[in-house]
């Protein structure tokens, strides 16, 4: 069960992360200085070095840079990939405002959907904090349960005590959206 390996259609292009996309990745996070409050961490600014340390030192998360062609536009990644029960969770995304709203983020989400369905995932689970309107929509759109809300479950850069709304997808429901 192979997840971290190079993943494109049309413009979208996934790339396992290296450390040659890390001027490209603080160019596309300073993009939206805003966002950072509703983000577990920040990838702005006097943040990004140390922020980019602590997020790619976390065990179990396969990391990717997010490319629009050859521009990188953002990262994204599967956490805790589970083989023994087929549970994988896709997180810690962020694109930047020059591909939202053009269908850009649904692609990159069906690639990563499928190719963990692929390598025999049979759960994708999503999370997204509740002040995030925007995440909750474009998960539920792809097909995902929202199944409950942990409440208070994470403590934000900001201080903020987050509520997580956690999504789920099954293979046997992407094929019926599909």
């Amino acid at each position: 069960m192979s997840l971290g390996v190079s993943l494109s259609r049309d413009r979208v292009v996934l790339e396992p992360w290296h450390e040659t996309y890390a001027e490209g990745l603080r160019a596309a996070c300073a993009e939206d200085n805003a966002i950072w409050e509703i983000y577990p961490i920040c990838l702005s600014g006097e943040h990004f070095d140390a922020s980019l340390d602590n997020f790619l030192s976390r065990p179990n998360w396969i990391h990717f840079v997010v490319l629009d062609g050859d521009r990188v536009v953002g990262m994204t990644n599967f956490i805790n990939p589970d083989a023994k029960n087929g549970v994988v969770e896709i997180g810690g995304t962020y694109i930047a405002p020059s591909v939202r709203g053009s269908g850009f983020n649904r692609m990159m989400k069906t690639l990563m959907i499928e190719h963990a369905f692929a390598q025999g995932y049979r759960r994708i689970e999503l999370r997204v904090d509740l002040r995030n309107t925007r995440s909750q929509r474009a998960v539920e759109k792809l097909g995902a349960v929202r199944e409950g809300v942990l409440r208070k479950n994470m403590i934000t850069w900001t201080g903020h005590l987050r509520d997580t709304v956690v999504f789920g997808l099954l293979k046997d429901e992407w094929v019926a959206v599909r």
